[in-house]
Protein backbone atom coordinates (compact mmCIF):
# COMPACT_ATOMS: atom_id res chain seq x y z
CA UNK A 1 0.00 0.00 0.00
CA UNK A 2 1.44 3.22 -1.04
CA UNK A 3 1.55 6.22 1.30
CA UNK A 4 -1.64 8.22 -0.52
CA UNK A 5 -3.96 4.92 -0.01
CA UNK A 6 -2.58 4.26 3.42
CA UNK A 7 -3.56 7.92 4.23
CA UNK A 8 -7.06 7.07 2.64
CA UNK A 9 -7.13 4.52 4.46
CA UNK A 10 -6.12 6.21 8.24
CA UNK A 11 -9.57 8.50 7.09
CA UNK A 12 -12.24 5.78 6.15
CA UNK A 13 -11.57 4.21 9.44
CA UNK A 14 -11.37 7.34 11.39
CA UNK A 15 -14.59 8.65 9.60
CA UNK A 16 -16.51 5.13 10.59
CA UNK A 17 -15.50 5.55 14.21
CA UNK A 18 -16.81 9.16 14.41
CA UNK A 19 -19.65 8.72 12.75
CA UNK A 20 -20.71 5.01 14.88
CA UNK A 21 -19.78 6.76 18.40
CA UNK A 22 -23.30 8.22 19.23
CA UNK A 23 -24.11 4.29 18.59
CA UNK A 24 -21.87 2.44 20.80
CA UNK A 25 -21.70 2.06 24.53
CA UNK A 26 -19.75 4.77 26.06
CA UNK A 27 -16.70 2.84 27.66
CA UNK A 28 -15.71 -0.31 26.21
CA UNK A 29 -17.92 -3.60 26.21
CA UNK A 30 -16.55 -7.11 27.18
CA UNK A 31 -15.64 -8.48 24.21
CA UNK A 32 -14.08 -5.01 23.06
CA UNK A 33 -11.95 -5.62 26.32
CA UNK A 34 -10.94 -9.41 25.47
CA UNK A 35 -9.37 -8.62 22.12
CA UNK A 36 -6.62 -6.40 23.53
CA UNK A 37 -3.92 -9.23 23.56
CA UNK A 38 -3.68 -9.06 20.12
CA UNK A 39 -2.00 -6.04 20.31
CA UNK A 40 -0.02 -7.72 22.46
CA UNK A 41 2.53 -10.44 22.43
CA UNK A 42 6.45 -10.94 21.47
CA UNK A 43 7.62 -8.67 19.11
CA UNK A 44 7.62 -10.18 15.96
CA UNK A 45 11.38 -10.60 14.07
CA UNK A 46 10.12 -9.18 11.30
CA UNK A 47 8.31 -5.98 10.49
CA UNK A 48 4.60 -5.84 9.11
CA UNK A 49 3.63 -3.97 6.35
CA UNK A 50 2.18 -0.66 7.75
CA UNK A 51 -1.38 -1.57 6.11
CA UNK A 52 -1.80 -4.48 8.44
CA UNK A 53 -0.16 -2.46 11.57
CA UNK A 54 -3.10 0.23 10.70
CA UNK A 55 -5.48 -2.38 10.22
CA UNK A 56 -4.76 -4.18 13.30
CA UNK A 57 -4.59 -1.06 15.52
CA UNK A 58 -8.13 -0.37 14.40
CA UNK A 59 -9.71 -3.76 14.56
CA UNK A 60 -8.21 -4.64 18.00
CA UNK A 61 -7.83 -1.22 19.61
CA UNK A 62 -10.98 1.15 18.42
CA UNK A 63 -13.61 -1.19 19.94
CA UNK A 64 -11.55 -1.16 23.60
CA UNK A 65 -11.50 2.65 23.63
CA UNK A 66 -13.58 4.78 25.72
CA UNK A 67 -16.25 7.51 23.81
CA UNK A 68 -14.83 10.58 25.32
CA UNK A 69 -14.80 12.48 22.18
CA UNK A 70 -18.91 11.79 21.41
CA UNK A 71 -21.58 13.57 22.71
CA UNK A 72 -22.24 11.52 26.08
CA UNK A 73 -19.05 11.60 27.73
CA UNK A 74 -19.57 13.85 30.98
CA UNK A 75 -16.50 12.16 33.06
CA UNK A 76 -13.21 13.94 33.93
CA UNK A 77 -14.32 17.32 32.75
CA UNK A 78 -12.74 15.99 29.10
CA UNK A 79 -14.18 18.10 25.92
CA UNK A 80 -14.66 16.03 22.92
CA UNK A 81 -12.39 17.36 19.78
CA UNK A 82 -13.61 20.19 16.75
CA UNK A 83 -13.42 18.54 13.75
CA UNK A 84 -11.64 21.61 12.72
CA UNK A 85 -8.88 20.64 15.40
CA UNK A 86 -9.04 16.78 14.71
CA UNK A 87 -8.16 17.77 10.74
CA UNK A 88 -4.93 20.60 11.66
CA UNK A 89 -3.51 17.75 14.34
CA UNK A 90 -3.55 15.25 11.46
CA UNK A 91 -2.25 17.97 9.29
CA UNK A 92 0.33 19.08 11.95
CA UNK A 93 1.20 15.09 12.63
CA UNK A 94 2.37 15.23 8.72
CA UNK A 95 4.60 18.53 8.94
CA UNK A 96 5.94 16.66 11.86
CA UNK A 97 7.63 20.08 13.35
CA UNK A 98 9.48 20.67 16.41
CA UNK A 99 8.39 23.60 17.91
CA UNK A 100 11.10 24.43 20.37
CA UNK A 101 12.80 27.24 17.65
CA UNK A 102 11.56 29.40 15.02
CA UNK A 103 14.30 28.01 12.99
CA UNK A 104 13.09 24.23 13.46
CA UNK A 105 9.05 25.74 12.57
CA UNK A 106 8.72 28.96 11.41
CA UNK A 107 4.94 28.21 11.33
CA UNK A 108 4.66 25.99 14.52
CA UNK A 109 6.11 29.84 16.25
CA UNK A 110 3.59 32.00 14.28
CA UNK A 111 0.82 30.05 15.50
CA UNK A 112 1.64 30.22 18.91
CA UNK A 113 2.00 34.11 18.65
CA UNK A 114 -1.42 34.23 16.69
CA UNK A 115 -2.75 32.33 19.45
CA UNK A 116 -1.46 34.27 22.38
CA UNK A 117 -2.75 37.70 21.25
CA UNK A 118 -6.21 36.08 20.88
CA UNK A 119 -6.22 34.30 23.93
CA UNK A 120 -5.19 37.54 25.67
CA UNK A 121 -8.31 38.73 24.54
CA UNK A 122 -10.51 36.45 25.08
CA UNK A 123 -9.59 35.24 28.84
CA UNK A 124 -9.05 38.83 29.25
CA UNK A 125 -5.38 38.97 30.44
CA UNK A 126 -2.83 42.01 30.57
CA UNK A 127 -1.42 42.64 27.66
CA UNK A 128 2.26 41.31 28.12
CA UNK A 129 1.06 38.65 29.17
CA UNK A 130 3.36 35.63 28.08
CA UNK A 131 2.31 31.91 27.41
CA UNK A 132 4.04 28.30 27.22
CA UNK A 133 2.39 25.58 24.76
CA UNK A 134 2.28 22.83 27.22
CA UNK A 135 1.06 18.71 27.92
CA UNK A 136 -2.07 20.04 30.15
CA UNK A 137 -2.98 21.79 33.44
CA UNK A 138 -0.60 19.96 35.62
CA UNK A 139 2.48 21.37 33.52
CA UNK A 140 1.12 24.46 33.02
CA UNK A 141 0.37 24.46 36.99
CA UNK A 142 4.10 23.81 37.26
CA UNK A 143 5.12 26.21 34.65
CA UNK A 144 3.63 29.51 36.40
CA UNK A 145 4.25 28.26 40.05
CA UNK A 146 8.35 27.80 38.37
CA UNK A 147 7.70 31.02 37.62
CA UNK A 148 6.53 32.35 40.57
CA UNK A 149 9.36 30.41 42.89
CA UNK A 150 11.81 31.97 40.60
CA UNK A 151 10.15 35.98 40.98
CA UNK A 152 9.33 35.33 44.75
CA UNK A 153 12.99 33.97 45.62
CA UNK A 154 14.37 37.22 43.14
CA UNK A 155 12.55 39.81 45.05
CA UNK A 156 14.55 37.96 48.44
CA UNK A 157 18.12 38.26 46.61
CA UNK A 158 18.00 34.39 45.86
CA UNK A 159 19.16 33.15 42.57
CA UNK A 160 16.85 30.08 42.44
CA UNK A 161 17.76 28.46 39.18
CA UNK A 162 21.92 28.88 40.47
CA UNK A 163 21.81 27.70 43.31
CA UNK A 164 18.89 25.30 44.14
CA UNK A 165 16.73 26.02 47.47
CA UNK A 166 19.67 24.65 49.44
CA UNK A 167 19.62 27.13 52.51
CA UNK A 168 17.03 29.30 50.00
CA UNK A 169 14.60 31.62 52.37
CA UNK A 170 11.90 29.41 52.71
CA UNK A 171 8.87 30.51 50.42
CA UNK A 172 5.08 30.17 52.19
CA UNK A 173 2.78 28.93 49.90
CA UNK A 174 -1.38 29.45 50.81
CA UNK A 175 -3.94 27.13 48.60
CA UNK A 176 -7.75 26.72 49.15
CA UNK A 177 -8.77 23.89 51.56
CA UNK A 178 -10.24 23.03 47.78
CA UNK A 179 -7.13 22.86 45.56
CA UNK A 180 -6.72 20.58 43.49
CA UNK A 181 -4.33 17.50 43.55
CA UNK A 182 -2.45 18.62 40.07
CA UNK A 183 -1.46 21.95 41.78
CA UNK A 184 -0.17 20.07 44.74
CA UNK A 185 1.98 17.70 42.18
CA UNK A 186 3.59 20.71 40.79
CA UNK A 187 4.64 22.36 44.34
CA UNK A 188 6.25 18.50 44.90
CA UNK A 189 7.72 18.53 41.84
CA UNK A 190 9.00 22.38 42.69
CA UNK A 191 10.56 21.36 45.85
CA UNK A 192 8.15 23.43 47.52
CA UNK A 193 6.53 20.17 49.29
CA UNK A 194 2.57 19.34 48.91
CA UNK A 195 2.64 19.62 53.22
CA UNK A 196 4.21 22.32 53.44
CA UNK A 197 1.25 24.47 52.65
CA UNK A 198 -1.33 26.79 54.35
CA UNK A 199 -4.19 25.86 53.48
CA UNK A 200 -7.46 28.32 54.03
CA UNK A 201 -11.35 27.67 54.95
CA UNK A 202 -13.27 27.40 51.89
CA UNK A 203 -17.26 28.04 51.65
CA UNK A 204 -19.69 25.14 51.49
CA UNK A 205 -19.05 25.68 47.27
CA UNK A 206 -15.48 24.92 48.01
CA UNK A 207 -14.59 28.70 47.38
CA UNK A 208 -11.58 29.93 49.19
CA UNK A 209 -13.01 32.77 52.22
CA UNK A 210 -11.05 35.89 51.49
CA UNK A 211 -11.48 37.15 54.91
CA UNK A 212 -9.69 34.04 56.05
CA UNK A 213 -6.62 34.64 54.20
CA UNK A 214 -3.69 34.29 56.90
CA UNK A 215 -0.60 37.06 57.32
CA UNK A 216 1.20 36.67 54.35
CA UNK A 217 4.69 36.90 54.90
CA UNK A 218 7.24 37.17 51.73
CA UNK A 219 8.53 35.42 49.83
CA UNK A 220 5.20 33.60 49.44
CA UNK A 221 2.65 32.66 46.67
CA UNK A 222 -0.73 32.32 46.90
CA UNK A 223 -2.71 29.83 44.92
CA UNK A 224 -6.57 30.46 43.63
CA UNK A 225 -8.73 28.31 41.57
CA UNK A 226 -11.00 29.39 38.56
CA UNK A 227 -13.55 25.97 39.03
CA UNK A 228 -13.35 24.13 41.12
CA UNK A 229 -13.32 20.67 39.93
CA UNK A 230 -16.38 19.67 41.68
CA UNK A 231 -18.78 22.21 41.49
CA UNK A 232 -17.05 25.27 39.13
CA UNK A 233 -17.48 27.77 41.86
CA UNK A 234 -14.37 29.94 41.30
CA UNK A 235 -12.38 31.93 44.31
CA UNK A 236 -13.22 35.58 44.73
CA UNK A 237 -10.09 36.69 42.64
CA UNK A 238 -10.09 39.85 42.86
CA UNK A 239 -10.02 40.29 46.80
CA UNK A 240 -7.88 37.65 47.16
CA UNK A 241 -4.84 39.19 44.81
CA UNK A 242 -5.49 42.79 46.50
CA UNK A 243 -4.20 40.90 49.60
CA UNK A 244 -1.98 38.75 48.56
CA UNK A 245 0.07 41.90 46.45
CA UNK A 246 -0.30 44.15 49.66
CA UNK A 247 2.02 41.62 51.17
CA UNK A 248 4.35 41.57 47.88
CA UNK A 249 2.56 37.51 47.12
CA UNK A 250 2.67 36.18 43.91
CA UNK A 251 -0.94 35.02 42.71
CA UNK A 252 -1.34 32.23 40.74
CA UNK A 253 -4.59 30.84 39.22
CA UNK A 254 -5.55 27.36 38.55
CA UNK A 255 -7.91 27.48 35.86
CA UNK A 256 -7.53 24.10 34.44
CA UNK A 257 -11.37 24.55 32.80
CA UNK A 258 -12.94 27.88 34.74
CA UNK A 259 -10.48 30.25 33.22
CA UNK A 260 -12.90 29.74 29.81
CA UNK A 261 -15.70 31.56 31.29
CA UNK A 262 -14.11 34.68 30.48
CA UNK A 263 -15.04 33.90 27.00
CA UNK A 264 -18.34 33.99 27.60
CA UNK A 265 -20.54 37.14 28.14
CA UNK A 266 -22.91 35.35 30.39
CA UNK A 267 -20.18 33.50 32.71
CA UNK A 268 -17.20 36.10 32.67
CA UNK A 269 -18.57 37.75 35.97
CA UNK A 270 -17.61 34.17 37.62
CA UNK A 271 -13.84 34.74 36.70
CA UNK A 272 -14.13 38.74 37.88
CA UNK A 273 -10.55 39.76 39.03
CA UNK A 274 -8.57 36.90 38.29
CA UNK A 275 -6.84 39.46 35.62
CA UNK A 276 -4.98 40.92 38.85
CA UNK A 277 -3.19 37.75 38.93
CA UNK A 278 0.39 37.01 38.15
CA UNK A 279 0.24 33.57 36.39
CA UNK A 280 -2.77 31.41 35.11
CA UNK A 281 -2.85 27.91 33.95
CA UNK A 282 -5.61 26.50 31.57
CA UNK A 283 -6.26 23.30 29.61
CA UNK A 284 -7.33 23.64 25.88
CA UNK A 285 -8.24 19.98 25.80
CA UNK A 286 -11.04 20.46 27.97
CA UNK A 287 -13.62 23.19 26.94
CA UNK A 288 -11.64 24.31 23.94
CA UNK A 289 -12.22 20.84 22.80
CA UNK A 290 -8.87 20.24 20.94
CA UNK A 291 -7.16 16.93 21.04
CA UNK A 292 -5.56 15.34 24.41
CA UNK A 293 -2.15 17.04 25.18
CA UNK A 294 -2.20 20.49 25.48
CA UNK A 295 -2.52 23.32 27.97
CA UNK A 296 -1.74 26.67 28.30
CA UNK A 297 0.66 28.65 30.70
CA UNK A 298 0.20 31.93 31.46
CA UNK A 299 2.45 34.60 33.31
CA UNK A 300 1.19 38.37 33.25
CA UNK A 301 5.71 39.11 32.67
CA UNK A 302 7.02 36.85 30.23
CA UNK A 303 10.36 38.03 30.94
CA UNK A 304 9.92 36.17 34.01
CA UNK A 305 8.75 33.05 32.86
CA UNK A 306 11.77 33.12 29.94
CA UNK A 307 14.28 34.10 32.95
CA UNK A 308 12.83 31.44 34.80
CA UNK A 309 13.06 28.90 32.40
CA UNK A 310 16.56 30.15 30.92
CA UNK A 311 19.41 27.92 29.50
CA UNK A 312 21.91 28.22 26.89
CA UNK A 313 24.07 26.19 24.54
CA UNK A 314 26.23 26.89 21.17
CA UNK A 315 24.29 24.97 19.07
CA UNK A 316 20.79 27.00 20.39
CA UNK A 317 22.28 30.19 19.24
CA UNK A 318 19.09 32.47 18.55
CA UNK A 319 18.57 36.44 18.28
CA UNK A 320 15.84 38.69 20.16
CA UNK A 321 12.87 36.92 18.58
CA UNK A 322 10.10 35.06 20.80
CA UNK A 323 11.40 31.22 20.82
CA UNK A 324 9.05 28.87 21.53
CA UNK A 325 11.40 26.62 24.23
CA UNK A 326 12.50 29.12 26.39
CA UNK A 327 8.47 29.38 27.58
CA UNK A 328 8.15 25.75 28.46
CA UNK A 329 9.98 22.93 30.72
CA UNK A 330 10.05 21.01 27.01
CA UNK A 331 12.72 22.11 24.59
CA UNK A 332 11.79 19.54 21.84
CA UNK A 333 8.37 19.47 21.42
CA UNK A 334 5.45 18.76 18.94
CA UNK A 335 3.68 22.31 17.37
CA UNK A 336 0.71 22.03 20.08
CA UNK A 337 -0.45 25.46 18.31
CA UNK A 338 -1.76 24.44 15.64
CA UNK A 339 -4.74 22.90 16.32
CA UNK A 340 -5.42 25.53 19.68
CA UNK A 341 -5.32 28.06 16.43
CA UNK A 342 -7.82 25.89 14.39
CA UNK A 343 -10.01 25.68 16.97
CA UNK A 344 -10.18 29.21 18.00
CA UNK A 345 -10.44 30.14 13.80
CA UNK A 346 -13.08 27.90 13.48
CA UNK A 347 -15.26 29.16 16.66
CA UNK A 348 -14.63 32.65 16.81
CA UNK A 349 -15.06 34.79 19.44
CA UNK A 350 -18.90 34.11 19.18
CA UNK A 351 -18.60 30.45 18.98
CA UNK A 352 -16.66 29.87 21.09
CA UNK A 353 -18.76 31.96 23.47
CA UNK A 354 -21.42 30.16 22.38
CA UNK A 355 -19.39 26.80 23.34
CA UNK A 356 -18.77 27.77 27.23
CA UNK A 357 -23.00 28.54 27.46
CA UNK A 358 -24.18 25.67 25.69
CA UNK A 359 -22.53 23.08 27.98
CA UNK A 360 -23.19 25.00 30.89
CA UNK A 361 -27.15 25.30 30.20
CA UNK A 362 -26.85 21.48 29.45
CA UNK A 363 -25.45 21.33 32.97
CA UNK A 364 -28.13 22.81 34.30
CA UNK A 365 -30.82 20.89 32.36
CA UNK A 366 -28.78 18.17 34.41
CA UNK A 367 -29.82 19.69 37.46
CA UNK A 368 -33.48 20.55 36.78
CA UNK A 369 -34.69 17.25 35.63
CA UNK A 370 -32.50 15.03 38.39
CA UNK A 371 -34.13 17.25 41.21
CA UNK A 372 -37.31 16.89 39.81
CA UNK A 373 -37.19 13.42 39.81
CA UNK A 374 -36.04 12.96 43.86
CA UNK A 375 -32.20 13.09 43.14
CA UNK A 376 -30.57 15.53 45.35
CA UNK A 377 -28.24 18.02 43.74
CA UNK A 378 -25.54 18.99 46.13
CA UNK A 379 -23.98 22.16 44.36
CA UNK A 380 -24.83 25.62 42.69
CA UNK A 381 -24.80 24.74 39.22
CA UNK A 382 -23.04 27.87 38.25
CA UNK A 383 -20.76 26.49 35.07
CA UNK A 384 -20.83 23.07 33.78
CA UNK A 385 -20.17 21.19 36.93
CA UNK A 386 -23.32 19.07 38.82
CA UNK A 387 -22.65 17.10 41.46
CA UNK A 388 -25.52 14.43 42.35
CA UNK A 389 -26.78 12.03 45.46
CA UNK A 390 -29.34 9.17 45.08
CA UNK A 391 -29.24 9.39 48.80
CA UNK A 392 -27.01 6.88 51.02
CA UNK A 393 -23.88 7.04 49.73
CA UNK A 394 -23.56 3.18 49.38
CA UNK A 395 -26.97 3.29 47.07
CA UNK A 396 -24.80 6.55 45.31
CA UNK A 397 -22.31 4.19 44.09
CA UNK A 398 -23.94 1.36 43.31
CA UNK A 399 -25.41 3.62 40.60
CA UNK A 400 -22.86 5.13 39.54
CA UNK A 401 -21.17 1.70 38.75
CA UNK A 402 -24.52 0.96 36.69
CA UNK A 403 -24.85 3.74 34.77
CA UNK A 404 -21.18 3.04 34.05
CA UNK A 405 -21.61 -0.27 32.94
CA UNK A 406 -25.08 0.44 31.09
CA UNK A 407 -23.19 2.28 28.25
CA UNK A 408 -25.65 5.47 26.82
CA UNK A 409 -23.58 7.76 29.30
CA UNK A 410 -20.52 7.70 31.94
CA UNK A 411 -20.04 9.72 35.02
CA UNK A 412 -17.54 9.76 37.24
CA UNK A 413 -17.38 9.08 41.01
CA UNK A 414 -16.49 11.95 43.73
CA UNK A 415 -16.66 12.63 47.39
CA UNK A 416 -17.64 16.56 48.35
CA UNK A 417 -17.87 17.52 51.67
CA UNK A 418 -18.28 13.86 53.24
CA UNK A 419 -20.87 12.52 50.71
CA UNK A 420 -20.46 10.17 47.70
CA UNK A 421 -21.73 12.01 44.59
CA UNK A 422 -21.81 11.47 40.86
CA UNK A 423 -20.77 13.99 39.01
CA UNK A 424 -21.70 15.07 36.03
CA UNK A 425 -19.18 17.23 33.72
CA UNK A 426 -20.40 18.93 29.90
CA UNK A 427 -17.65 19.92 28.16
CA UNK A 428 -18.42 18.47 24.76
CA UNK A 429 -19.02 20.72 21.81
CA UNK A 430 -20.94 17.60 20.38
CA UNK A 431 -23.48 17.09 23.29
CA UNK A 432 -27.02 17.93 22.29
CA UNK A 433 -30.09 18.32 24.28
CA UNK A 434 -31.31 14.93 22.65
CA UNK A 435 -28.13 13.28 24.22
CA UNK A 436 -29.08 15.13 27.89
CA UNK A 437 -32.40 13.70 27.55
CA UNK A 438 -31.25 10.17 26.60
CA UNK A 439 -28.70 10.20 29.75
CA UNK A 440 -31.21 11.61 32.55
CA UNK A 441 -33.74 8.90 30.70
CA UNK A 442 -31.11 5.81 31.54
CA UNK A 443 -30.37 7.88 34.58
CA UNK A 444 -33.01 7.35 36.36
CA UNK A 445 -34.22 3.98 34.96
CA UNK A 446 -31.36 2.66 36.37
CA UNK A 447 -32.26 4.41 39.72
CA UNK A 448 -35.21 3.14 40.01
CA UNK A 449 -33.95 -0.15 39.66
CA UNK A 450 -31.22 0.11 42.59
Amino acid sequence: MNLDDLLKSVAERSAKYLAEIRDRQVFPNTAGLEALPALGGELPEEGQSAEDVLALLDEAGSPATVASTGARYFGFVTGGTLHAALAANWLAGAWDQNAGLRVQSPVGTYLEEVCLAWLREILKLPSGTGVGFVTGATMANFTGLLAARHAVMERSGWDVERNGLFGAPPITVVVGDEVHASLLRALSMLGLGRDRVVRVPTDNQGRMIASALPRIVSPAIVCIQAGNVNTGACDPAAEICDVAHESNAWVHVDGAFGLWAAASPKRAHLVSGVDKADSWATDCHKWLNVPQDSGLAFVRDAGTLETALQFSAAYLATDNTREPMRFTPEMSRRARGVEVWAALRFLGKRGLAEMIERTCSHASTFASRLKSAGCTILNDVVLNQVLVSFGSDERTKKIIAAIQNEGTCWFGGTVWQGRAAMRISVSSWATTGEDVEKSVAAILKIASEA
